[in-house]
């Protein structure tokens, strides 16, 4: 049996096998985030929690307290990091939320969300808007990178984001 064929066989076979499996990207699915359209799960005199549909059905839970607002995902939303996280300045939500969608695991899955967040005008700090990304997994979801979407004229393009450190935000909008 000549070498030539049989090496060049095998080399087409690992390529095809190999192909599926090594070609993956990523792209961008949206939901609606209207607070209107969401169920109230409880409510008191310091903070109200809304429990909202996301992609493909992963709950959304949104907290308002002391005029911030918290975000969080998934089945455990209420356990995870994010529950607890928000910007320092006063702040409301924009009303898309951005899902990082990869197909790594041979399917489409969530695995970041972008959500535009608005800083309210306050004393000395001016009116500023920051796009949060917050990483997705069980006991991972957490606030991971800050753009501020007023200095990057294209922050709506993931080719032109430039995160932040959380310590710059309240800069960045002060200098407004």
């Amino acid at each position: 049996m000549p070498i030539r064929p049989l090496l060049g066989g095998l080399i087409l076979g690992t390529a095809l096998l190999a192909g599926p499996a090594a070609a993956f990207g990523t792209l961008s699915a949206y939901t609606d985030l209207k607070l209107d359209d969401c169920s109230v799960v409880s409510t008191n005199d310091l903070e109200t929690q809304w429990a909202c549909p996301g992609y493909k059905g992963i709950p959304v839970e949104v907290t308002e307290g002391d005029l911030r607002f918290m975000v969080s995902y998934g089945l455990k939303s209420t356990e995870e990091k994010a529950a607890g996280q928000t910007l320092p300045p006063f702040n409301t939500l924009g009303e898309t939320i951005e899902w990082r969608l990869s197909n790594k695991e041979g399917r489409w899955k969530p695995f970041a969300t972008i959500l535009r967040f608005k800083i309210d005008a306050h004393e000395e700090q001016k009116r500023g808007e920051v796009l949060v990304v917050t990483r997705l997994g069980e006991g991972k979801t957490c606030q991971i990178a800050y753009i501020d979407a007023l200095a990057n004229p294209n922050a709506n393009d993931s080719r032109s984001r430039r995160p932040m450190p959380m310590a710059l935000i309240s800069i960045a909008a002060r200098s407004r």
